[in-house]
């Protein structure tokens, strides 16, 4: 029971962490650290694509799954059930590869955005 519990939170967190790879330009262009989390999760991202490296959160999911024996049928909870078919889409590599670059101009963009408007005030820079 408890690494079925332990897997679900991973499921959301691999989720919410999707979710943060999707917008984290949007709350990083006013906080350099979260900036950097981004960036690097993002070029994360592109390196393990290239390679064919899984996400280590799918590897801890697989694991802690093996541990939890679940049943053939529903694995899971309610909501790790419906995250994973978010998490885990059907979709060939490649796309999934030409997704992650548009992601990456699109969150560039913002970033260039964000700090240009602050060298423009005189809040970035030096």
């Amino acid at each position: 029971m408890t690494y079925q519990i332990l897997a679900d939170i991973v499921v959301v967190v691999h989720l919410l962490w999707i979710l943060f790879l999707i917008a984290g330009a949007l709350w990083g262009g006013k906080r350099r650290l979260v900036m950097m989390v981004h960036g690097a999760g993002l070029v994360f991202a592109v390196v393990s694509q290239v390679f064919g490296w899984y996400c280590p959160l799918t590897h801890l999911e697989a694991w802690l799954m093996e541990r939890a024996h679940p049943s053939p049928a529903y694995h899971g909870s309610f909501i790790a059930y419906y995250a994973k078919k978010i998490v885990y889409i059907d979709v060939p590599p490649f796309a999934i590869f030409v997704l992650t670059l548009v992601l990456i101009a699109v969150n560039g963009w913002l970033y260039r955005k964000a700090f240009g408007r602050r060298g423009a005030r005189g809040e970035g820079g030096e």
